[in-house]
């Protein structure tokens, strides 16, 4: 299994399974749909400082500014609203005890506390307008329009305690003993006024009713006379039956229709299909027993016939007895089936003369009873009319007597449960509220820019922005490495390359870390493209020091270390720095390659370890790199990949030089390497616009030198990518029937 695993690239033409990679990609795009927490935790350590000094200058100016705001006084008088006294002594008003409206009821009471009827005689009796002018919305400037404006106090407020049928009425001022007096003045202007207004409309009810009594005993005398003219012209019937022997007919009547259309549908349906000759129907009627029975005689005739014709001949003797024997049996046959036509025929007509005859009694028999049904009607309503209007009249009557004596009853139901008194501390300001909401506002804006800063930031950090912003898939996320550029052991602990002594420590899990990364990314390349193998891939950036050479030296490496054949190509001729990597010379290369001057096997240099790994350095820099990569390079790709299961092409930066673009149509596919927190995203996108504009092959991005002060992420999506394509290789090898 384990060899399998290491020939896992090799199998040519993977075939990929309908359900395993189609589940993964869901899932990726699931888990990369959102921004997980530790990015916004990594956001307020990285601005924590300066969140913290802002925090404390607001909190100190809200502290300076409280401490020299005037003082208030708050002074509260509660009014007990009881429901389950009566509002009058006679009719319902005496029941009623409590209702179900207490919220609409109890809103009702706070918008007339603050009605100007209530409040203008509290104003005109302390002189609030000279008093404290600022407790007015109404302009201030003695004229006759701005003393006839509605009065609204802006300290009043009217609150009612959850669940209860009390309100409180509180009002502020400067002056302790005023705010009191003034809350007092409302609740005794409430009262009076509740009062008044309902005298007034008791009394104004019960004048409305008067007027309306001789209007309407006239309008019931009309009605019961015309009730009873209506009596005398029905004396036939009874109008209160309205189930009458009609009801019963015709109930029976339009069942026996119904019953009468279904036969005639059927009988009509077996006619049609006798009438057009079908023998399936003939089979269906009553004779169809000896249809059935003549045609099974006729076929065993026919065939007896057909067996005398073919072994005895014309000329024999049973020849001519079967032939009559076929012709009566066809003529028999064919005599029945008219008969069924006839008697379907019959049996059609009868039901389509019974199913018209039950249609006309039917509509008869309707027409009479809804002749007798609209007269029925008619009376009803003229009985109802009149019943309503004596009912009215008597109940009006009723009414009007109630009220008079209820108008001189006033049992309020509000009262004053307990009086406003001076307060003893001021309600405003309150300091350590204020200094509370000062650090919750602070707080809350220095979150807010300090996320805004990071949305502003055009860099490329997290894996998701690529995905989300560039349409683009991230292969890898690598973390970054101290001193990376001087490090390199791309297969675990093994020895360091080209037999030279190893650079790191076996205990250096930054580096483990980065070696397990670098793995992840060879299998993600590999595995990415199931309908193509991939057998050469070039690595570019888009711009210098964004670590492609060290990612492109570690991929070739881990690759090798699967014991494949592995070719390294070093394709920056004007910066070259695989030679560096690997410790080897450079003093021939690629440039003399395509110049002609060597063949590019002899160039090729053989690293001891890991196994498998040849490289092929860069040569001398040039500065006519872009003139010498057209002269030969795919044919060198085209001729290593023959002999190597993988070539791995070190390009140099894409933006600024001419060579990456023609490198890139020479490979089977491109990797874009880009620096968390220093590429731009504009250079990343550039440099994927211009690949999909060549139509070249973009296997993905590689995000490169991810850690906790660039990418709060990083360990989230190391994570998150390092399971999503173990399952996708797992469910590659499924694919291919390696388990």
């Amino acid at each position: 299994m384990e060899k399998l695993n290491h020939n896992l690239p090799a199998i040519p033409e993977p075939v990929r399974t309908p359900l395993s990679a189609p589940l993964l990609d869901a899932e990726y795009e699931s888990a990369s749909a959102h921004v997980p927490l530790s990015h916004y935790l990594w956001i307020l350590r990285r601005q924590g400082w300066k969140m913290l000094a802002f925090i404390a200058l607001v909190v100190i100016a809200t502290l300076i500014v409280s401490m020299r705001l005037t003082p208030i006084y708050e002074s509260t008088t509660t009014i007990d609203i009881d429901r389950r006294l009566p509002t009058g002594v006679l009719g319902e008003e005496s029941a009623q005890i409590a209702n179900n409206d207490a919220d609409q009821f109890l809103a009702t009471q706070v918008k007339l506390i603050q009605s100007d009827s209530v409040l203008r005689p509290v104003v005109d009796r302390f002189h609030i307008r000279d008093v404290e002018p600022e407790a007015l919305e109404e302009a201030i400037d003695g004229s006759d329009e701005s003393l006839e404006a509605p009065v609204i106090l802006k300290p009043l407020r009217v609150t009612r305690p959850a669940n209860t049928y009390i309100l409180q009425i509180s009002y502020r001022s400067e002056h302790r003993q005023l705010a009191a007096d003034i809350t007092n003045a409302i609740a005794q202007s409430y009262l009076q006024h509740s009062y008044e207004i309902r005298y007034k409309a008791t009394a104004g009810l019960s004048q409305f009713m008067e007027k309306q009594l001789d209007e309407l005993r006239a309008k019931m005398e009309k009605s019961s006379e015309a009730l009873q003219r209506f009596e005398r012209e029905l004396n036939v019937i009874s109008p209160e039956e309205k189930t009458s022997i009609l009801t019963a007919r015709l109930m029976e009547l339009n069942k026996n229709y119904t019953e009468a259309q279904t036969d005639r549908v059927a009988k009509e349906a077996a006619y049609r299909s006798v009438e057009d000759g079908a023998y399936a129907a003939a089979l269906t009627s009553s004779q169809g027993e000896t249809l059935k029975k003549l045609a099974d005689e006729l076929s065993e005739a026919q065939r007896r016939f057909a067996d005398i014709k073919v072994t005895f001949g014309a000329k024999h003797p049973e020849y001519p007895k079967a032939q009559t024997r076929v012709t009566e049996l066809e003529a028999q046959l064919k005599e029945a089936n008219a008969n069924v036509t006839r008697r379907a025929d019959v049996e059609y007509k009868q039901a389509r003369n019974r199913e018209g005859m039950l249609e006309a009694a039917v509509t008869q028999t309707k027409k009479e009873f809804d002749d007798l049904n609209s007269r029925s009607f008619e009376y009803q309503t003229l009985k109802r009319e009149a019943d309503g209007d004596k009912t009215l009249y008597e109940e009006l009557i009723r009414r009007i007597k109630e009220a008079g004596i209820n108008a001189s009853f006033q049992n309020s139901s509000i009262r004053v449960a307990d009086a406003a008194r001076p307060g003893l501390k001021p309600v405003f300001p309150r300091l350590w509220l204020n200094l509370l909401l000062a650090f919750l506002c602070a707080s809350f804006m220095a979150v807010g820019a300090a996320v805004l800063t990071d949305v502003l930031d055009n860099t490329v950090r997290d894996p998701d922005q690529v995905q989300r912003l560039m349409n683009a898939d991230v292969i890898g996320s690598l973390p970054a490495v101290k001193d990376w550029r001087r490090r390199l052991s791309p297969v675990g602990h093994a020895p360091a390359l080209n037999g030279a002594t190893p650079l790191v420590h076996p205990s250096d899990q930054t580096l483990s870390n980065y070696e397990e990364a670098i793995r992840t990314l060879r299998n993600s390349i590999l595995l990415t493209d199931f309908d193509r193998r991939l057998r050469s891939i070039l690595l570019t950036s888009a711009s210098p020091s964004e670590g492609k050479s060290t990612v492109a030296a570690h991929l070739a490496a881990t690759h090798a270390s699967q014991h494949k054949r592995t070719l390294l190509i070093d394709g920056d001729l004007r910066r070259p720095s695989v030679h560096r990597l690997y410790q080897v010379p450079n003093t021939i290369g690629l440039s003399n390659v395509l110049l002609q001057q060597i063949s590019w096997r002899d160039a090729v240099i053989r690293i001891d370890s890991p196994q498998g790994l040849d490289v092929l350095p860069a040569g001398p820099a040039t500065r006519r790199a872009s003139d010498l990569i057209g002269m030969g390079l795919a044919d060198l790709i085209e001729e290593a990949t023959r002999e190597y299961d993988l070539v791995v092409l070190d390009a140099p930066p894409l933006l600024g030089f001419a060579e990456p673009l023609q490198m890139a149509t020479a490979v089977d596919g491109v990797i874009v390497v880009a620096r968390a927190g220093n590429t731009s995203r504009k250079a990343l996108g550039t440099v994927i616009g211009t690949l999909k504009r060549l139509r070249a092959n973009l296997v993905g991005v590689v995000l490169n030198e991810v850690h906790r002060e660039v990418s709060a992420g990083y360990y989230y999506y190391y994570g998150h990518y390092s399971k999503y394509y173990e399952r996708k290789a797992e469910g590659g090898r499924r694919s291919r029937g390696l388990e």
